[in-house]
């Protein structure tokens, strides 16, 4: 029993720590071009999982680890940070946690073509409803909203969807902050160079926000979340603690209301509500 809750309290730690992605995320690209902040939070967020794995003196993946390594590194490390950025760009971080409550739901649809589930017809019925209320909630919106960062936010869940459902894989040979970690390591090279090309001109004068939100991004969305999730799905078990990551839209606005004073209006409060809804049914027939 112990064990148990001390899985469940990690899984709910690091889904804590996944909440404040996008509100960080949001007060960085106010000062910082989206792909230098992704290149950057990248490369440091390698610098330290190569020096963890060199520490800890982890054994190479093999070759035939390769492809799914770029997937997760394609998924989790370059697309769903640079698309985030991008999109929080045009909207706001209170109005993309919406997104997020379909990305658990991204995650098992991949993971079923991936054939490591096979679900009953209800996933589907429930995957269809959620996918309705999120693009009625961005048709809804009024024009201030951008539909430019609504299609940003969703192709940013499915690529992430992708990444989570190769990296759990994965980790079934090497291990979850190992996989994450390998992920960012074969990324390095890639994102330090883009990292040069698009740094700015200077980086005094930054308002310390902008400092914090990087620094949160690149050592905790990056890499010590899953740290925290993958040991809390290992101690507690993926089926029951996996359910916690259907509270991360809510701590998603609370953050941005609080953090941010950004408005979360009923509308969205009820469209992420029942998006939750939809992902709780759908993991239940998965």
């Amino acid at each position: 029993m112990q064990t148990s809750f001390s899985g469940w309290g990690s899984g709910l730690l690091g889904v804590l720590i996944f909440s404040g992605s996008l509100p960080a995320t949001r007060v960085a690209v106010g000062s910082l071009d989206p792909m230098f902040l992704t290149s950057v939070r990248a490369v440091l967020a390698a610098l330290l999982g190569a020096a963890m794995l060199l520490a800890f003196r982890q054994t190479k993946p093999e070759r035939a680890d390769l492809p799914s390594l770029i997937v997760v590194a394609a998924g989790v490390v370059i697309g769903f940070p640079l698309l985030t950025a991008t999109a929080l760009q045009h909207i706001t971080a209170a109005h993309s946690v919406v997104f997020i409550g379909l990305l658990p739901l991204a995650t098992g649809v991949f993971g079923v073509l991936r054939g490591d589930t096979r679900p009953k017809p209800l996933f589907w019925v429930f995957s269809v409803l959620g996918s309705l209320a999120v693009a009625g909630f961005a048709l809804t919106q009024n024009a201030d909203v951008s539909l430019f960062g609504d299609a940003l936010m969703l192709a940013a869940v499915i690529v992430c969807g992708l990444g989570y459902a190769e990296g759990a894989l994965l980790s079934r040979r090497l291990g979850g902050w190992q996989v994450i970690s390998w992920a960012l390591v074969l990324a390095l090279p890639m994102m330090l160079a883009l990292a040069i090309a698009f740094r700015p001109e200077t980086l005094s004068g930054l308002p310390v926000p902008v400092w914090i939100s990087v620094g949160y991004v690149s050592m905790f969305s990056m890499l010590i979340g899953f740290f925290f999730w993958y040991r809390g799905l290992a101690l507690g078990g993926t089926a029951g603690v996996g359910q916690l990551q259907l509270l991360q839209p809510f701590f998603g606005l609370m953050l941005s209301a609080f953090l941010l004073a950004e408005p979360t209006p009923p509308l969205m409060i009820a469209a992420t509500v029942f998006v939750v809804l939809c992902v709780a049914g759908a993991k239940r027939f998965a």
